[in-house]
């Protein structure tokens, strides 16, 4: 089992940056895959970006595609999420997300690919 806490969110005008950390308990973290979530007021909870075990493979949603970027360091059992050129549109709770299964059932871009969640960090874009 895994124990998931963000940090580092805040508010932050249009086109300024953030950087979100993931820091997961247990000596394990290098065998989880690890994706970033995000869900706006009244909106379902969607993806934003997932890492591999290694972090040699990432993908991410076509809305922050070049604008976000996802690492981990597996020495510190922290995952990253680099937000640059925020829009107001980027307003959510920005929540970490790990799995270990070897092949996931569901596309990882999918909330039910995750077993193991943080309790979100708040990301405000002032326009």
């Amino acid at each position: 089992q895994v124990q998931l806490v963000e940090s580092g969110g805040g508010l932050v005008q249009a086109g300024g940056s953030l950087r979100l950390s993931c820091a997961a308990s247990g000596r394990t973290f290098s065998s989880y895959v690890m994706g970033w979530f995000r869900q706006a007021p009244g909106k379902e909870r969607e993806f934003v970006t997932v890492i591999s075990r290694g972090g040699g493979t990432t993908s991410y949603a076509d809305s922050v595609k070049g604008r976000f970027t996802i690492s981990r360091d597996n020495a510190k059992n922290t995952v990253y999420l680099q937000m640059n050129s925020l829009k107001s549109e980027d307003t959510a709770i920005y929540y970490c997300a790990a799995d270990r299964t070897v092949s996931a059932a569901v596309p990882r871009t999918s909330p039910s690919a995750y077993e193991y969640w943080g309790q979100g960090t708040q990301v405000t874009v002032s326009s």
